[in-house]
């Protein structure tokens, strides 16, 4: 029992792709090169869904590859850089933007770090003050 477990443990870094060919464009630049300088730019703003970590341009995962690929055909078609991210962001919403805009749903988001820093302000004053007494 112990060994099968271990095994599939193992074993799911090595299936969690599939062994089919990588997308068309996801590792082929473009030939223009100002085409391709927007698809980079933009691919540099989009997390991985997969990583969550890395931007799509960054990420081995196959859906960062997906992703690259779609971009770059979009690109080459024509499309402004604005409306893919718009077309991701209604796909797979606000988390696939490093920059998500500020509303009410992202408001958390953008004020937490200034709360915390107030609080940090707050309480790091009311140390040096019983420091000081």
């Amino acid at each position: 029992m112990f060994g099968l477990a271990t095994m599939l443990a193992i074993a799911t870094p090595a299936i969690a792709d599939s062994p089919l060919p990588p997308a068309d464009y996801a590792n082929v630049q473009l030939r223009d090169p100002d085409q391709e300088a927007r698809a980079k730019d933009l691919m540099g703003t989009l997390r991985c869904l997969v990583c969550q970590g890395q931007s799509i341009a960054d990420s081995d995962a196959e859906m960062a590859g997906d992703m690259r690929s779609l971009v770059r055909k979009r690109i080459l078609a024509g499309e402004s850089p604005d409306a893919i991210r718009e077309s991701l962001v209604s796909s797979y919403g606000e988390y696939v933007s490093y920059d998500p805009p500020f509303n009410w749903l992202t408001a958390p988001l953008w004020l937490m770090p200034l709360v915390l820093a107030g609080i940090g302000t707050w309480l790091a004053r009311g140390s040096f003050r019983r420091r000081r007494g």
